[in-house]
């Protein structure tokens, strides 16, 4: 008898636990069971906000590594949680909505993001990789998006089903994911058009150190050319919510990636030029002996040293104006960057 007594209790005790919810909230209408589920999926969009925020201010992915962790952390228990709050009045949509939507988040940052944090490691490497890389957080976070809307679709149904009054007016928290997403992509953007440039930078710079004629001419080329692609491009893109400190930015870059390709690498190729004209005339002229040089041919040399010894001047001073823009431009480049992430990227909290 007692012992058929501590299982009626017990099961009074379970049945209460079902209906109020772990946390004690009423789940016995329709707003709160909703409110239940709502804010346990909340706090797991805190702590991705709190991952891409960290990510964004100066830091990679791979040095957060412990926050896409936390998330994971974060989804899988919530998962569990929502999974084992009973159906409402026999109602399973919003449950197994809310479950569906953490477990595509959960595939999302266990396998998708693991795989972007290893596509950041080469993306530097090359333009391509940069794309690519750029590309995968995009279709990682349109995964997010769908599965999003998806979820809010049927919580607007659950809604409507049992008379719900949704307030209207934004969600402080969903409109700063909002804002997370149009930051990023308004960056991705911008930095894709500077990186294009700056990576052939690299490849003219390794064919200016080899000497490479025909290379440094390809690679001074396709820098022209993709510096004005991109000013053209950069003229149809507005400010970034009336701030155009980043596109400014890089309209600079580029515009010294042009007057470099432009104005700068001709006298430096000039200079190989002569450089090379100048070993063969000297060869030349030290094979004869004194009695067989000619009047002539002491005047070509001395001509000849002159205009290398000018044109080695003029190489160094155009060489030494070029990496004084060069590191002033990236200078500025990298600390508009950093205002732009800190004045608009947001944090969970605040």
């Amino acid at each position: 008898m007692k012992k058929a007594c501590y299982y009626f209790i017990a099961t009074l005790i379970l049945l209460g636990l079902l209906k109020q919810g772990m946390n004690g909230q009423d789940l016995s209408n329709a707003g709160s069971y909703m409110s239940y589920i709502n804010e346990k999926e909340r706090d797991v969009t805190k702590k991705y906000l709190n991952y891409i925020s960290a990510a964004s201010h100066g830091k990679s992915l791979r040095k957060v590594e412990k926050l896409r962790e936390q998330v994971l952390n974060s989804i899988y228990e919530t998962r569990i949680t929502i999974q084992g709050t009973p159906a409402f009045e026999g109602d399973k949509t919003l449950r197994d909505a809310s479950v569906a939507y953490l477990m595509l988040c959960y595939r999302v940052f266990n396998e998708d993001y693991s795989k972007i944090v290893n596509m950041e490691e080469i993306a530097e490497q090359s333009y391509d990789a940069m794309e690519a890389y750029m590309l995968a957080q995009k279709m990682a976070n349109d995964k997010l998006d769908e599965a999003s809307m998806k979820r809010n679709t049927v919580g607007k149904e659950f809604a409507k089903k049992f008379n719900v009054n949704l307030i209207d007016g934004s969600d402080v928290l969903n409109e700063k994911m909002k804002k997370s997403s149009k930051v990023t992509e308004y960056y991705n953007e911008i930095y894709l058009m500077f990186f294009k440039c700056y990576r052939q930078e690299m490849y003219l710079i390794d064919a200016l150190n080899k000497n490479n004629i025909i290379s440094i001419e390809q690679t001074r080329n396709s820098l022209f050319k993709y510096a004005n692609e991109g000013l053209e491009k950069l003229d149809t893109i507005p400010a970034f919510e009336s701030d155009a400190s980043l596109k400014a930015a890089c309209q600079r870059a580029l515009q010294f990636y042009k007057s470099e390709a432009n104005e700068k690498v001709p006298v430096m190729t000039e200079y190989i030029l002569k450089q090379e004209n100048f070993q063969k005339l000297q060869k030349s002229f030290n094979g004869k002996s004194a009695s067989q040089r000619t009047q002539v041919d002491i005047d070509n040399y001395n001509k000849a040293v002159n205009e290398i010894n000018q044109a080695g001047k003029d190489y160094n001073s155009t060489n030494n104006e070029t990496n004084k823009k060069r590191s002033d431009m990236l200078d500025n480049w990298n600390n508009v960057v950093k205002k732009y992430w800190d004045n608009h990227m947001p944090y969970a909290k605040g």
